[in-house]
């Protein structure tokens, strides 16, 4: 992808571990508190055999206009040691994303969850607003203020927008080019969507096609753009997703209408060929497929469309 103009940090140079960690605690309860149904699966995979979760990677939607890119969420996690993955590009959506790995940090045998488990991944996508049309442009300038980006993780903790709230007009019109700015339009920083390491259960949920026939039973409706189950071309990335729930939200002239929110994700990273003869227990993430695939991450993105039957 050329030069991605982002600085690179050592770990932890911005504080504690224990301060990254509860802004990633802020940011899952925001977005449970958001996201009802995300919520329930939440806790359903907890409840089945007692299930301690683990997370691959949370997913956020920036603007790249005026410091509201990447940069603007990214800057603050690199000074905590995350550090560029990788990055895929969808000129049809005028999309780009990076993803960032986590800092190597020490994790117990039974370490899980955000206290004291593997760090997620980022996945951080910016909409390239001036390949958009004039009129598009128009609307998305027209909320964002400048130097308003420097407030995304408060934003993203908080679940508040920077911007004002637009108006259903705006948001109409927006979506009729680009649904992704119409949807980050309304719910800003917001994580986008969370996913679980499906490969970190330790029971009946470490198979990602019990995850889906289980999901699919319990009557969860999931993604099928693509298909459900999306699999790498190398076959070692598997991945499911559930359709965004519609949520009722008030626009700024007093219109009410029905919207996409948030989704949840499972993904399961199996194991490298040149490692497949190693003890299960001698295992770590570095041992599995890394990264990610664009035709499987476009699909994925489908899981917020609008006219998706939920």
């Amino acid at each position: 992808m050329g030069s991605l103009g982002l600085p690179n940090a050592s770990s932890f140079e911005g504080g504690s571990e224990t301060f990254l960690r509860n802004v990633f605690e802020n940011i899952l309860k925001t977005y449970l508190r958001k996201n009802p149904t995300a919520k329930t699966i939440w806790e359903l995979v907890q409840s089945v055999d007692n299930e301690k979760i683990c997370y691959d990677h949370f997913t956020f939607r920036t603007f790249k206009v005026d410091g509201y890119g990447i940069e603007s969420l990214s800057s603050f996690f690199m000074d905590y040691g995350y550090t560029i993955g990788g990055g895929l590009d969808f000129p049809k959506k005028n999309l780009r994303v990076l993803w960032f790995s986590p800092p190597d940090v020490h994790v117990p045998n039974d370490g899980h969850g955000l206290a004291n488990g593997p760090l997620p991944r980022l996945v951080i996508a910016e909409i390239i607003v001036d390949e958009l049309s004039l009129e598009s442009q128009g609307i998305i300038r027209k909320y964002l203020k400048p130097e308003g980006g420097k407030q995304a993780v408060l934003s993203s903790t908080l679940g508040s927008l920077i911007w004002e709230k637009p108006t259903w007009t705006d948001f109409k019109q927006l979506a009729k080019e680009s649904e992704l700015a119409a949807w980050t339009l309304i719910h800003g920083y917001t994580m986008n969507h969370l996913a679980f390491a499906v490969h970190r259960f330790k029971h009946r949920f470490s198979e990602i096609k019990c995850v889906k026939e289980y999901l699919e039973e319990k009557g969860f409706k999931l993604n099928t753009d693509g298909e459900i189950l999306k699999v790498s071309e190398d076959g070692l990335l598997l991945q499911i997703s559930s359709f965004s729930e519609k949520l009722a939200v008030e626009f700024a002239d007093g219109v009410t209408e029905t919207i996409p929110a948030s989704y949840i994700e499972f993904t399961q990273r199996l194991i490298l060929p040149e490692f497949k003869d190693m003890p299960h227990d001698e295992i770590k993430e570095y041992h599995r497929r890394d990264a990610f695939e664009l035709d499987a991450a476009n699909h994925v993105m489908e899981s917020t469309r609008f006219n998706a039957q939920v």
